[in-house]
C-alpha cells in the first residue's frame, strides 16, 4: 500500500512539471518564431504566428501615433496572445504607410562640410622647453568633435586654426563631444619653436568627399538614399557630423576587382554642377534631396517589401560600372536577421556570374546597391566581406525608410 501511495504522489508532481516543461518548450518555441519587431502595412490586419494573435490595449493605443514617424503609420507596444489568452511575447507593432520608390544603381558624388570639426590625430609641439601637446593635456582625444571656441560656434579648420594662432598663448576655452556628451576644456595654445605660431597639437577634419550608390528615390519629392552606412572618417571610424553637402554627378572611370584580402573599387570622378543637396547622414545611409528624377532610372516606381516579406534565395541588384548605365545582377539572400537595426541585417551573395568577372563580388562604391526580390524593393547592399568579395550585408529597406525621415512621405497614399 506503501509503494501505491508513493506512486500516486510521485504522478501529481509530474504532471504539473510536465505541464510546465510544455509551456516553457511553447513560449521557447514562440519567442524564437515572433520577432521583437513586427511590421505590416496600415489597413492590413497584423500578422498571426500559430494561432496566436494580437492583443493591444485600448489606453496605449490612444497615444501610439506619437511614436510614428515619417514613414510609419502607427507604432505601439502589444502582447501575441495563443488562442487570444495566453501571453507568448511582447512586441513593437508597426503599421507602415504603403509607398512606391524609384529603385536607384545609378552613381553619385557627395562634397561636404561637418558640423564642428574632428579630431583625427595628435601632433607635438616643439617649443623651446621641448615637446607638448595642449590639446592632449587638456583632456581632448581622437574622435572628440570640436563644436565652439572662446564661446562662438565653430565653422572649420581654417577658423580654428586663426583663432588658436590669434591667442598669442592665452588660454582658449573648448567646447566638444564625445559619444553623447557634451563636455567643456581650457586649452593653452604653445608657441613652436620652428615657425612662431601658436598651435595645439591635433589634427582636425571638417570636409570631405565620396562616392556611393543610389538606393531609391521617392517619385512625390524626390528625397533619395544612398550607402546604406554612414559616411564615417577613414582615420578615426566616426560617424562624420555632416551640417550641409552638395550632390553632385559621377562618371565612372574604371574599375579595380576585389580579391580575398583586398576589397575592389570603383573609380570615377564627378562631373560638375550641384544635382542635389545632402541632408543627413547616420548609420543606416546618406540622405537627401535631388533636383530631379534621373532620366537613367532602371525601373518605374516599386512597392517596398518589409522585413516579414524577405525570404532566403534569389533576388537581383542595381549597379554602375564602367559601361555608365544601370546594370542588373543576380545575387542570393541568405542569414536575414530580422531583429538587426543597423546595416548588416541579411548576407549578400554575388551569384551573377558577369559581375563575379568584371569586380570580383561587392567593390567599394557598390554600397547602396538596390535589392529587388518578388517584384518589391526589399534593401540595399551595405559592406563586403574582406575575405570573401562575393559576398557582404544588406540592409532592410524598412531600416532605411525609418532613418530618412522623408517629410513627404506622410502624405504618401
Amino acid at each position: 500500500m506503501k509503494c501505491i501511495r508513493n506512486s500516486k504522489r510521485k504522478a501529481l508532481f509530474a504532471i504539473p512539471l510536465a505541464l510546465i516543461l510544455f509551456l516553457s518548450a511553447v513560449l521557447g518555441v514562440y519567442h524564437y518564431m515572433i520577432p521583437d519587431e513586427v511590421s505590416y502595412f496600415a489597413g492590413e490586419d497584423a500578422p498571426t504566428y500559430l494561432f496566436a494573435d494580437v492583443k493591444v490595449k485600448d489606453s496605449v493605443t490612444c497615444g501610439a501615433e506619437e511614436a510614428a514617424t515619417a514613414f510609419s503609420e502607427i507604432s505601439y507596444e502589444a502582447d501575441y496572445r495563443l488562442f487570444g489568452i495566453l501571453p507568448v511575447k511582447h512586441v513593437t507593432l508597426t503599421a507602415y504607410k504603403d509607398v512606391k520608390l524609384y529603385p536607384g544603381g545609378m552613381p553619385f558624388g557627395v562634397k561636404f562640410f561637418t558640423s564642428g570639426v574632428l579630431v583625427v590625430g595628435f601632433c607635438d609641439v616643439d617649443t623651446e622647453g621641448g615637446q607638448v601637446n595642449p590639446a592632449y593635456d587638456a583632456g581632448l582625444r581622437l574622435k572628440d568633435v570640436i563644436t565652439h571656441v572662446g564661446g562662438r560656434e565653430l565653422s572649420g579648420a581654417v577658423e580654428l586654426t586663426e583663432l588658436v594662432e590669434a591667442s598669442s598663448g592665452a588660454p582658449i576655452e573648448i567646447r566638444y563631444t564625445r559619444g553623447e556628451g557634451h563636455f567643456t576644456t581650457t586649452v593653452t595654445p604653445a608657441k613652436s619653436a620652428s615657425d612662431g605660431k601658436y598651435k595645439t597639437g591635433i589634427w582636425v577634419r571638417d570636409s570631405g568627399a565620396g562616392i556611393g550608390t543610389v538606393s531609391f528615390i521617392d517619385p512625390e519629392s524626390n528625397y533619395f538614399a544612398g550607402l546604406g552606412h554612414g559616411i564615417c572618417d577613414t582615420d578615426t571610424g566616426k560617424l562624420l557630423p555632416i551640417e550641409r553637402g552638395s550632390v553632385v554627378d559621377v562618371t565612372i572611370s574604371g574599375i579595380t576587382k576585389g580579391v580575398s584580402g583586398t576589397p575592389g573599387e570603383i573609380k570615377g570622378f564627378f562631373n560638375s554642377g550641384k544635382i542635389g543637396s545632402l541632408l543627413g547622414n547616420n548609420e543606416c545611409g546618406v540622405f537627401g534631396i535631388l533636383a530631379s528624377v534621373p532620366k537613367n532610372v532602371p525601373a518605374e516606381p516599386l512597392p517596398i517589401g518589409l522585413k516579414g516579406d524577405l525570404r532566403e534565395g534569389k533576388a537581383y541588384i542595381y549597379c554602375t560600372l564602367d559601361t555608365n548605365e544601370v546594370t542588373k545582377y543576380d545575387i542570393e539572400i541568405l542569414d536575414i536577421d530580422r531583429g538587426a537595426e543597423g546595416g548588416k541585417c541579411f548576407t549578400v551573395k554575388i551569384t551573377d556570374p558577369d559581375l563575379l568577372e568584371k569586380t570580383g563580388g561587392i567593390i567599394q562604391g557598390m554600397s547602396g546597391s538596390p535589392i529587388i526580390q518578388d517584384g518589391k524593393l526589399v534593401g540595399a547592399v551595405t559592406h563586403v566581406l574582406v575575405g570573401d568579395p562575393s559576398r557582404g550585408y544588406g540592409i532592410f529597406i524598412e531600416n532605411m525608410l525609418n532613418a530618412s525621415h522623408i517629410p513627404d512621405l506622410q502624405n504618401a497614399a
